[in-house]
């Protein structure tokens, strides 16, 4: 983290009153890691869009009309956070070991979407995973159990 970035989040958080700082849920912070992995290549494909609403439809059995509303905070938590610690540690203490495996999974499933795997997907998974407290093994065993035939 830079120091800019600090001061930028420092910044924001004294020039917004306390009643309009929002509160993550936990929908929030998976949309947003989500989020992460989709945009983690630089490109806009509509493909990996269509993914994380079905992820999230699925993952959070919310109404498509809410995806949409939480897809788009999130990727504007994404753009606008110095770090995942936040997104990461709510997941961390709201979430089993095994849910947190099957979010890496879904992870993987987004970063796939396109029909390729972008080296920076996959180092932002690995980050995300580690940050997850997700072992090294269920990390590549996701990888490998999504990952399409070729």
């Amino acid at each position: 983290m830079s120091i800019e970035g600090i001061q930028q989040f420092f910044q924001r958080m004294l020039e917004s009153p306390q009643s309009e700082r929002r509160q993550v849920t936990l929908e929030l912070a998976v949309a947003a890691l989500l989020c992460e992995i989709m945009r983690a290549d630089y490109e806009h494909d509509p493909r990996e869009r269509e993914m994380l609403r079905q992820l999230l439809t699925t993952r959070l059995t919310i109404a498509p009309d809410d995806v949409d509303e939480l897809m788009a905070l999130a990727e504007t938590e994404v753009e606008q956070a110095v770090d995942h610690y936040e997104f990461v540690s709510l997941i961390r203490d709201q979430y089993g070991y095994e849910d947190r495996v099957a979010l890496v999974a879904q992870m993987w499933q987004l970063a796939f979407a396109d029909g390729e795997l972008d080296a920076l997907e996959e180092h932002r998974v690995r980050r995300l995973a580690d940050l997850l407290y997700v072992s090294h093994s269920d990390f590549i065993r996701t990888k490998l159990e999504v990952m399409p035939e070729s």
